[in-house]
This record gives structure tokens, C-alpha cells and sequence, in this order.
């Protein structure tokens, strides 16, 4: 059973890893809100309707049918986003002690009738269904974890704290007293909902060890992290294993007749082509988008550009022209194959893609986990990172150029993420896990795990 949140940026890769899984030999259900039956269909796995949180993002964060509040906790953030990167973590922090355990009765209610129906030996559950971990805690049901994006999102260390980026670019490093600040704020929220997971299993499950700390909770077997095993990354001296898959994206299609004749057309303004999207919610920064696409264009004589713009079509339809196509969405993996560099927001998936492809990238890292990917983007080789706030239309052609200047000095990281990727995470996720067997054996959540 693969349980995923309803945002596409996570639900997409776990439904590619189901679809391996089940090329693998295994039958596997795939758990979404309904919005997401889809990726079940195209893994070819079955699908079981699953309600984990109250927020979603099926592809386009403003156009998503959420309820009030949810919609203004958005356009919070959005704004908070303006003012910088501590104020945007700030924003998260506030906005996770309201919706991290969303309901945690009626997830563990849902996933013990889950259960009883359809007996799973395991669990795959993304790191962020913060309220699916507990409950599985609860159950005493065995699971692996899939840690999206940068793979300390899974703190391990007594001094690591989620939303507390462990490494910052060089353009967007804040001063002392501004991390002093965000440390505070994201140890606060370590605290309170480590009491919370400590009172809610007391409650319902007063026979299981207590989970531990919270944000650290994590399968005892497995962690699929879809990232390269960098080599300055730490090794941990214990724990469960790290699989670091590299990639979690099904291979790329070929571009449809529409997006083969844009891209021909494109490439015959302009010999070199950029691909700039800032995923699903940050389309919304068109002012971001606008600045960067005019100074590719502006700013060289031989550049033309994609622009995947989601709910900003019309506020950027004015760049539209023989350089430039702005679209609502793209089919990034496939025009990934054909472009020479992206600009992005430093998510792990159009980090891991880019890698994939071999495409170098400009990285402008807004929130969440994006300044540490956008480190290790900038300290690969892989890309160039820029502040989005401070960017301006006269620096972005410099950026491009370093960014592209020598292609070939990540070309090793890209062969390790293309020889590993959904198959080789779906074959050593399940030797990790055993074999088929209901005993539990779930971590008891010590501290570090």
C-alpha cells in the first residue's frame, strides 16, 4: 500500500514508485484523495480513495478547489515568499502547527479499515503524511518512508530541525539573529507536535512505545530518499537503510506533435533554448518569472524560452512572441531532453530531472527545503542559484552563462542518477522490507531516527 498527500509534486513520484513496485512482483494499492485515481491507472496499480490532510495542489496551487481558509493560508505564504527567505519559513512554520495532524483520528480510523480489508504486508508513506506515521505507529503496521526532496527533511541529528534549512547558497545566507529567530520558531514546533504525537498514542495506542520526536519519526526498515547520494553528505552510524534512488520519474515521453513543432520553432529564433518553471506554487511569482524570462531574452541574441506560467497566463501573455511561448503547464521531463538549460525553484524534483537530463539549471530557491537543494545544486556543479527577491533582468544572462559554461563538470552525478531511478529504488525497497509477514516490527521512534 503506497499512501500518498494530495499534492502533485508528491503524489506523481509516489505513484511512479507503485508502478515499480508492482513491475517488481508485488500487488500494490495506491492511497490518494480521489483527485489522484489517475496515477493509479497509469501505474497500473489499484486505487484506494484516501483522505490525509485538508490542503491539496493537484497541479496548480491557486486553481485547486480548497476551502476558505486554506486559500488565505496560501496567499499568506505567497506573500511572505516577497519578503524573503526567513519570512517564507516563518509562514510554513505558523501554517504547520494548523494542519501537520489535520485530523489524526479519522486517518487512523481510515487506514485500520484499510487495513482490514485489504491486509498490506507493508507501507510506503511520504515523510510528510505526518498523520499516516503516526497512525501506522499506532497500528503497529510495518512501512517504509519516502523522504521527498532534500533528504534532511528527515531530520537525524539532535541539532537538526525540520523547516531549518541544513545548508544555505551563498546569495541567500541570513544573518545570525534571522536564523536565531527561525531556529526558535521551528524547535517550538518540534516540541509542540512531539507532545502531540506522545498524547495521541497514549490515547489509542497505550501499548506501543511512545514515537519519539515527531519530525524524525520514520520507518525502522527503509527510507527511499528520490536524491543522488552526494558525497558530502553524512552517513549515519545507524538506522534503517538509506536508498538513495536518485530519481523518482517515469522515463520521458516523447514531446507531442504541438510542444515538437514550439520547440523547432523556438529553436529556429533563437539556437538555444531555456526552460523556466517554478512548479505549483510558485507560479504564482510571475513578477519572478517575468524578470527572469526578459533577461534571457532581453539580454542575448540566441536564447529563446519556455515559460510554464499555471494561473499567470494571462499577466505574462505579453512576453509571448517568436522567443517565447507561455503556457499554463509543460511536460517537463519530456522538454527536458530537448532544451540547454532551466530555470527553477530548486524543488527536489526539477533538481533530480535536471540531473536526469544533464541540463544545468538557475536555481532561484524561494522556501521549504529549496535553499538546502539549491546548495547542493551549486556545490555539484549543477547549477547557479539567485536570490528570486533581489534578481534582476541585467544579471540573468551572467547567470546563464556560468550555468552553462561547462555542461560536463556534473556529467558523473547524472550517469549515478540515470543508472538508479523507480526500478532499482523498487528492488532493494523490497529487499529492505522482507519478507511478506504482518509481525510489525515498526521503530519505536527514538530521538535521531
Amino acid at each position: 500500500m503506497v499512501v500518498s498527500p494530495p499534492f502533485l509534486s508528491h503524489a506523481r513520484p509516489l505513484s511512479v514508485l507503485a508502478g515499480a513496485l508492482r513491475t517488481a512482483g508485488a500487488e500494490v494499492h495506491y492511497a490518494c484523495a480521489p483527485a489522484f485515481a489517475s496515477l493509479a491507472r497509469e501505474a497500473g496499480v489499484g486505487f484506494v480513495p484516501l483522505a490525509v490532510t485538508r490542503n491539496a495542489n493537484t497541479g496548480v496551487a491557486e486553481s485547486t478547489r480548497q476551502d476558505a481558509a486554506e486559500a488565505a493560508r496560501l496567499r499568506a505564504f505567497l506573500a511572505a515568499t516577497r519578503e524573503g527567505a526567513v519570512a517564507a519559513l516563518l509562514a510554513q512554520a505558523r501554517h504547520r502547527r494548523a494542519d501537520l495532524l489535520a485530523d489524526p483520528e479519522g486517518v487512523l480510523e481510515a487506514l485500520r479499515a484499510v487495513d482490514r480489508r485489504l491486509r498490506p504486508d507493508w507501507y510506503v508513506v511520504d515523510q510528510l503524511n505526518h498523520s499516516v506515521t503516526l497512525a501506522l505507529h499506532c497500528l503497529g503496521l510495518r512501512w517504509a518512508t519516502l523522504c521527498p526532496g532534500h533528504p534532511d527533511q528527515l531530520p537525524s541529528a539532535p541539532g537538526a530541525y525540520f523547516g531549518l534549512p541544513s545548508a544555505w547558497p551563498d546569495a541567500l545566507r541570513p544573518g545570525p539573529d534571522r536564523l536565531a529567530g527561525l531556529r526558535a520558531a521551528v524547535r517550538r514546533d518540534d516540541e509542540e507536535l512531539t507532545a502531540r504525537f506522545a498524547a495521541f498514542a497514549a490515547r489509542h495506542a497505550p501499548g506501543r512505545p511512545a514515537p519519539g520526536r515527531a519530525f524524525a519519526l520514520g520507518s525502522a526498515h527503509a527510507v527511499v530518499h528520490p536524491y543522488p547520494a552526494l558525497p558530502w553528505r553524512p552517513t549515519p552510524a545507524e538506522g534503517p537503510r538509506r536508498l538513495f534512488a536518485g530519481h523518482l520519474a517515469a522515463p520521458p515521453e516523447p514531446l507531442d506533435a504541438r510542444w515538437d513543432e514550439r520547440v523547432r520553432r523556438l529553436r529556429a529564433h533563437g539556437g538555444r533554448l531555456v526552460l523556466v518553471a517554478f512548479g505549483t506554487f510558485l507560479s504564482a511569482r510571475d513578477d519572478v518569472l517575468r524578470t527572469v524570462v526578459r533577461g534571457l531574452v532581453e539580454g542575448t541574441g540566441d536564447v529563446s524560452v519556455v515559460v510554464a506560467a499555471g494561473d499567470r497566463v494571462a499577466a505574462l501573455a505579453d512576453l509571448a512572441g517568436e522567443r517565447v511561448v507561455v503556457a499554463r503547464s509543460v511536460p517537463q521531463t519530456a522538454l527536458l531532453e530537448h532544451v540547454d538549460a532551466m530555470a527553477h525553484h530548486g524543488g527536489g524534483n526539477s533538481f533530480t530531472e535536471c540531473l536526469r537530463a544533464g541540463v544545468p539549471a538557475l536555481v532561484l530557491p524561494f522556501s521549504s527545503d529549496q535553499f538546502a537543494v539549491a546548495r547542493d545544486a551549486e556545490r555539484s556543479g549543477a547549477g547557479v542559484v539567485l536570490d528570486p527577491n533581489a534578481v534582476t533582468v541585467s544579471a540573468v544572462p551572467a547567470a546563464l552563462a556560468r550555468a552553462t559554461a561547462d555542461a560536463g563538470r556534473f556529467a558523473g552525478l547524472t550517469r549515478e542518477v540515470r543508472e538508479r531511478g523507480p526500478g532499482w529504488a523498487a528492488a532493494r525497497l523490497t529487499a529492505a522490507m522482507g519478507s511478506p509477514g504482518r509481525d510489525g516490527g515498526v521503530d519505536p521512534g527514538r530521538p535521531g531516527r
